[in-house]
Parts: C-alpha cells; sequence; structure tokens
C-alpha cells in the first residue's frame, strides 16, 4: 500500500455533519452577556480579529460553530454548508480573509435565513448588505465587497480551523454584537456563563460607586501605581496627595 493511499484514508470527508453543541439552555444563558464581557470573565481569551465586524451594529448573535473553509472568492462550500447546518448554527466561514471578493449576500441570505441559521460569520467580503440588514440575519464580515464568486473548489466543512486569530472547533459557542465576535470552548459554557454575570455584578457596582462620587483612582487602587511610576501634577507644590485624593 503506497504512502497516498494511506493519506487518502487518513484524510477526513468533506462534510461532517453530527458534531456536539453545547446545551441550548446553557447557550442561552451565555447569550445575556456582551461579548466584551464574555472575552474579559474568561480571562481575556476568545475575541476574533477585530477586522471582523457587523453589517448591521444593532445585530447581535448566539449559537454553535459550524465551520466552514472555502477557497478564496469561491463559495461552494458556504452553500453546502447553509444545506447541512441546524437551526441556530452560526456559520464560520473561512475564505484565507481575502477581502475583495463578496463571498455571501442576499440570496444566499435568504437560505441561510429559512434554515433557522443564526449568524454568517466570514474573514472574506459580502455584499448586498442593505438588504441584509433588511432581511436581519447577523452577518460579520472581514469587508464589503461587490466582486463576485465561483462555485469551484471543494473544502471542509466542521473541521476545526484558525479563524480571526483563534482556534475555533465545531460546536464551540459564539457570541457577536456591536463590539465584535468571541468563542468559547463548549466544554466552558456553563463556567463562563456564571463568570459572565459576576463580572457584570461587580461593573454595575462600581457604576453605582461613580454615580455615588468615588473617583477612578480610588475604585481601581491607583494611588501606589501612579506614585511608584512617579507621576507628577502642578498641585504637587500645594497638595500632598497631588490632586489625587487621600487614598481610601
Amino acid at each position: 500500500m503506497t504512502t497516498t493511499t494511506l493519506a487518502k484514508r487518513a484524510a477526513p470527508p468533506h462534510v461532517t455533519t453530527r458534531i456536539e453543541r453545547a446545551d441550548a439552555d446553557a447557550v442561552a444563558r451565555l447569550g445575556r452577556y456582551t461579548a466584551a464581557t464574555i472575552h474579559e470573565a474568561q480571562g481575556r481569551r476568545g475575541a476574533l480579529s477585530s477586522r471582523i465586524k457587523p453589517i448591521d451594529r444593532d445585530s447581535s448573535f448566539i449559537g454553535s460553530a459550524f465551520t466552514v473553509v472555502c477557497a478564496p472568492r469561491d463559495n461552494l462550500m458556504l452553500q453546502v454548508a447553509i444545506h447541512f447546518a441546524q437551526p441556530g448554527d452560526v456559520l464560520i466561514v473561512s475564505a484565507a480573509g481575502l477581502a475583495d471578493a463578496g463571498t455571501f449576500g442576499d440570496v444566499l441570505g435568504n437560505a441561510a435565513k429559512a434554515k433557522g441559521i443564526a449568524a454568517v460569520v466570514t474573514d472574506s467580503g459580502v455584499r448586498d448588505t442593505q438588504e441584509l440588514r433588511a432581511l436581519g440575519l447577523p452577518v460579520f464580515s472581514g469587508s464589503v465587497s461587490i466582486r463576485g464568486t465561483v462555485k469551484e473548489t471543494l473544502g471542509y466543512i466542521n473541521q476545526p480551523l484558525v479563524f480571526g486569530d483563534e482556534i475555533i472547533n465545531p460546536g464551540d459557542v459564539v457570541k457577536g454584537d456591536a463590539d465584535g465576535v468571541v468563542v468559547v470552548r463548549r466544554d466552558e459554557v456553563d463556567e463562563v456563563a456564571a463568570l459572565s454575570q459576576a463580572r457584570d455584578d461587580a461593573e454595575a457596582g462600581l457604576i453605582e460607586l461613580y454615580k455615588a462620587g468615588r473617583t477612578t483612582i480610588d475604585l481601581c487602587n491607583l494611588h501606589d501605581v501612579l506614585r511608584a511610576k512617579g507621576i507628577t501634577t502642578d498641585l504637587d507644590d500645594q497638595d500632598p496627595d497631588q490632586g489625587l485624593g487621600a487614598r481610601p
């Protein structure tokens, strides 16, 4: 048996349909929090590249990652993915980050919406953005481009991939909103939801303290930090606290 034959046998199928998804209730709990809160709560992990932005800043989504690899300026596997995806899935479409290509538009948008797909996220370009906004399907992309694509090249569906500078596994949970997109490992969803709630509670408490007159230097414990760095102000000659306020 040749090495070539072994390699062919070892390769995954182009389309993998059976993936594990997080519990729907756990996904819904995580969806209460913003992408930024989730990113911070899980130790500043999971944030996708800031190049990937929503075409409608009022849109948001959460769902299980359904990963797709397309050749540049080729959306064949995206069309295949829409066929196989389940309601609530988020299509994560890697197309080599080619900005100058309209990989996804309103026709496929309607197909995805009818299938119940939660969102489409691509590192390539999209077009028909006015129609997509009216459709109400969350679409996040690396660019907007009117250049057309072909349907020629096979790729892989539901294999781990590097996307937006992060590793995304099929079934990981993806949250997107006006500020960006974050990925959470499938087996960490419950823990990250709890950490996100704790962060929201802590920030709400800080906001109330600011409203009550406390200061950023006070609440962020910056007195010793700033003095250790040698901060100076034009109040040094008249105020022993340099205008920073007394340490609480």
